[in-house]
């Protein structure tokens, strides 16, 4: 009898499998194909590695001396790492654009940036000059539709995750209804295998 049920939960996985990678090849809501979105994850990093270099027109050493927030100095610094590590980042995700955790943390880092960015171009406005502080908001607009469609991408990754995972939640119970409906061993069974 165990070995007829193991024979059942070994005739169920691979259905389950299939199924999943039946799933995983149909776009789930649009999703992208990984060439699509690997290049806006390319166009990302480069926009991460301009927005690095416009950071350096930022003077906040001068900003403190006018009697700004050292707060600025800290956000400055803060903005500046945060750019150079989703420039790497997202090229490093262009190559394995499916990886969930990755996309997510790479969009929490976005939105990091865009808020620290737009404390400096305030900053920049107050204590520099208006030219460099529009300098600084048009770079920092740039990334808004590749921004976007990142966004999107990863609600649809995420729901083709759900999807997969449903599936195989599903074939698993199925193969457990499966193996609880067989009827036990007989008596006579058992003494023969002795």
């Amino acid at each position: 009898m165990l070995c007829l049920q193991r024979a059942i939960v070994w005739l169920c996985c691979p259905i389950a499998l299939m199924a999943q990678a039946q799933t995983a090849n149909q776009p789930a809501n649009g999703l992208q194909p990984d060439w699509d979105i690997g290049v806006i994850l390319n166009e990302m990093s480069a926009h991460a590695t301009r927005l690095f270099s416009g950071l350096d027109h930022l003077n906040v050493k001068n900003w403190v001396e006018k009697g700004a927030s050292e707060t600025y100095a800290a956000q400055w610094q803060s903005a500046k790492d945060q750019a150079r590590t989703m420039a790497d980042n997202a090229k490093t995700l262009a190559r394995n654009p499916e990886k969930l955790s990755a996309c997510l943390e790479l969009y929490f880092r976005i939105q990091a940036l865009d808020q620290m960015t737009a404390s400096l171009i305030e900053g920049a406005h107050k204590y520099q000059n208006g030219s460099t502080a529009e300098s600084l908001a048009s770079l920092a607009a740039e990334n808004g539709a590749n921004r976007n469609r990142f966004e999107t991408y990863i609600v649809n990754l995420a729901s083709q995750r759900e999807q997969e995972c449903a599936v195989m939640d599903r074939e698993a119970q199925r193969c457990r209804a499966s193996v609880a409906t067989q009827p036990p061993p007989s008596q006579s069974n058992r003494g023969r295998k002795k």
